[in-house]
């Protein structure tokens, strides 16, 4: 158990509510809840199970590592392999109940050769169709002959067909519309070839929050008699996308974040005019000033891009990060904040409540600044930093 004063506190009441915010949201098709990259940072051990009290019978990861922890927290949900297998892992992935995605030959080699060996006549697998995203995925030219190829495949029962859409955010972007199409006929042809799924599964997060979108979903579904299903995963997380284009959803402010990252001060000192703090002295006192430091820094995620453009909270007001974020300390600016001593607590994500201020600090504010998205700051947050069950049982902001 670690000592050292940097924790991540984990919401599992706000987590259950965004997923209950998006079954709403998305009627007519089933969630699959995606807890891949840890569970996007927060902790897969935790989450996951708390996502299946709460309904999701289907689970998302990236590859067989993260599925072998994932069925130990949950040992009945389904568990995809969203990013398939690689060579020598099909005998594992049987062992332990996982369900790989497919696209690759290569991929229905190993599976039938590991299911021979255990004796296994039928395993599920879902095939992945690449409608125009150019990453995993049968192409279309290449339908009919990953058909026969499944047919030389007795062991490999087709449970699934999904896809991807690269710009499910994007309103107006016809591409999205085209990729429904493309998808809508791969799961002809596939049909035609004597593959029919009973799950089709397409979208993420921004496909969930769009009536329109999982209303095409679940209608492709019912066309092909199939069940329908989408695959949340950073709205899970109380985030939802940014969406652009004519028609743009305004952002859900329902969703809360779950995730809470915090540190506490470790020692106080005051510098005078002129001095300076941090590597390569980019931080200039212009006055007496107090810093206060902090026991995190990029080893631990807080990202580099954050010196002095970034701040904390303490004391439910904005302390500015004073000089450059280092590998294991950042200091920051308490000077007018007034009472800080060793031991406050510091928030880097998350609420903070004092006596007459509330402040907030996002995952989104944090990307903004960094110029990236919030799934890489979620997921940024290293394996150093305790994920623990927030007290907090109502989770309220």
């Amino acid at each position: 158990m670690s000592l050292r004063p940097t924790w991540a506190e984990i919401s599992l009441p706000r987590l259950r509510r965004n997923y209950a915010l998006l079954r709403a949201a998305a009627p007519g098709v089933e969630l699959m809840a995606v807890v891949k990259a840890n569970a996007y940072g927060h902790n897969a051990a935790l989450c996951a199970p708390a996502l299946v009290e709460s309904g999701a019978r289907w689970l998302g990861v990236t590859c067989l590592d993260e599925g072998i922890a994932v069925r130990q927290a949950c040992p009945d949900a389904r568990v995809l392999l969203m990013s398939g297998i690689w060579q020598g892992e099909a005998e594992a992935a049987i062992e332990h109940g996982l369900t790989p995605v497919v696209w690759e030959t290569a991929h229905l080699a190993e599976i039938k050769e590991a299911a021979a060996q255990r004796g296994i006549a039928s395993f599920a697998v879902h095939v992945e169709i690449d409608s125009g995203m150019s990453r995993q995925g049968v192409r279309l030219d290449r339908i009919e002959a990953f058909a026969a190829a499944l047919a030389r495949t007795p062991h490999i029962h087709v449970e699934g067909v999904m896809t991807h859409f690269h710009s499910p955010e994007v309103l107006d972007d016809p591409a999205t519309a085209r990729q429904l199409e493309n998808f809508d006929q791969a799961l002809a042809r596939l049909a035609a070839a004597g593959v029919t799924p009973s799950i089709v599964h397409a979208g993420n997060s921004a496909t969930a929050l769009t009536p329109a979108m999982t209303r095409a979903i679940a209608a492709l579904g019912n066309k092909h008699g199939a069940a329908a299903m989408v695959r949340p995963g950073l709205s899970l997380y109380g985030y939802a996308p940014r969406f652009s284009g004519e028609g743009a959803a305004a952002e859900n402010t329902e969703l809360q974040p779950v995730l809470a990252w915090k540190t506490r001060v470790i020692s106080l000192r005051t510098i005078e005019p002129g001095e300076t703090a941090g590597y390569n002295a980019t931080f200039h006192a212009e006055k007496p000033t107090r810093l206060a430091l902090l026991p995190v820094g990029y080893a631990d995620g807080l990202n580099r891009l954050l010196s002095n453009r970034g701040a904390v909270l303490i004391r439910g007001q904005r302390a500015p990060i004073a000089g450059r974020v280092s590998m294991d300390l950042t200091i920051v600016d308490v000077t007018d904040i007034d009472g800080v001593k060793l031991g406050d607590e510091a928030v880097i994500l998350g609420e903070q409540r004092a006596e007459r201020s509330w402040a907030r600090i996002t995952a989104d504010e944090l990307a903004a600044i960094e110029g990236t998205i919030p799934y890489e700051v979620l997921c940024a947050i290293g394996p150093r930093v305790p994920r623990r069950i927030a007290e907090d049982e109502n989770g309220d902001a």
